[in-house]
C-alpha cells in the first residue's frame, strides 16, 4: 500500500480524483483532493474534496445527503492522479444527475459501448414503453410465468452445451440465459445493485470462514 506522502500533489497541493461507481463502473465526477481531504476520505470512508472555487474542504453529501462511500482508492503509475471507487447514495452531479458526464461529444459508428446496466435500462424501456415486434416486450406482455419458462429452457441449453464441452455454444447459451434472467429481474423489480450487494455480502462471509479455518 502507498503512503499519502508518496503521492505527487501539484503546485497548489492538489491531486485530481476520478470518482467511479463501483457497481456500474461509470465515471461519476472529477474532483480534487489535498492531503487533508484525502486523509479525511480514508478515515471516514466518504469522499471529501477540496473546493477550488470556495477554497475549503467539501465532504460530498454533507448538505445534500448524497454521500459517496469509498470502496477503494488507487493511484496511477506516476502517482499524480487517483481513481476513487465508490458506492453512491444519490446523484453525483449538482444538477441532480447520477454522473457529471452527461453530454455526448462523439460516438463511433463502428464501435459501441456495452454495459450490463445499459442493457438493463434497454430491457426496462421495452417494458415501460412497449415496442411493436420486440421480443422483450412480448415476454413482458406474457408475464412472469412465460419469462420463467424461458429461463428454465435456457438453463437446460447451457447444461447441454457445457456437457458437450462446446465452449463457443456454451458462451452463446450463457448469454441467452443472462438476458432472460435480466428480463426476470426487471419484471420482479430486482436491480443489478441488489445482486451486487448480495454477492459482496457472501464474499465477506467466505473470507471470514477462510480466516477461521486458517487459525484452527
Amino acid at each position: 500500500m502507498l503512503n499519502i506522502d508518496e503521492l505527487k500533489f501539484d503546485e497548489k497541493g492538489l491531486i485530481p480524483a476520478i470518482v467511479v461507481d463501483a457497481i456500474t463502473k461509470r465515471v461519476l465526477t472529477l474532483a480534487y483532493m489535498n492531503k487533508e481531504s484525502l486523509a479525511i476520505s480514508m478515515e471516514k470512508e466518504l469522499t471529501c474534496f477540496w473546493s477550488r472555487s470556495r477554497s475549503e474542504l467539501w465532504l460530498k453529501g454533507e448538505t445534500s445527503g448524497n454521500y459517496q462511500h469509498i470502496v477503494s482508492i488507487t493511484a496511477d503509475c506516476d502517482k499524480d492522479a487517483l481513481v476513487v471507487m465508490v458506492e453512491p447514495e444519490g446523484p453525483a452531479c449538482h444538477l441532480g444527475t447520477d454522473s457529471c458526464f452527461e453530454n455526448p461529444l462523439f460516438q463511433s459508428e463502428n464501435r459501441h459501448e456495452f454495459s450490463y446496466q445499459g442493457l438493463m435500462n434497454l430491457i426496462e424501456g421495452r417494458k415501460t414503453e412497449k415496442k411493436e415486434g420486440s421480443y422483450t416486450t412480448y415476454l413482458f406482455e406474457k408475464g412472469l410465468d412465460k419469462i420463467l419458462k424461458k429461463v428454465g429452457e435456457e438453463c437446460t441449453e447451457v447444461i447441454i452445451a457445457a456437457k458437450d464441452d462446446d465452449k463457443k455454444e456454451t458462451i452463446y447459451e450463457v448469454a441467452d440465459l443472462a438476458y432472460h434472467v435480466m428480463v426476470m429481474m426487471i419484471q420482479m423489480g430486482i436491480s443489478l445493485e441488489d445482486i451486487h450487494k448480495e454477492l459482496a455480502s457472501r464474499h465477506v462471509i467466505d473470507h471470514k470462514v477462510k480466516q477461521e479455518k486458517m487459525t484452527k
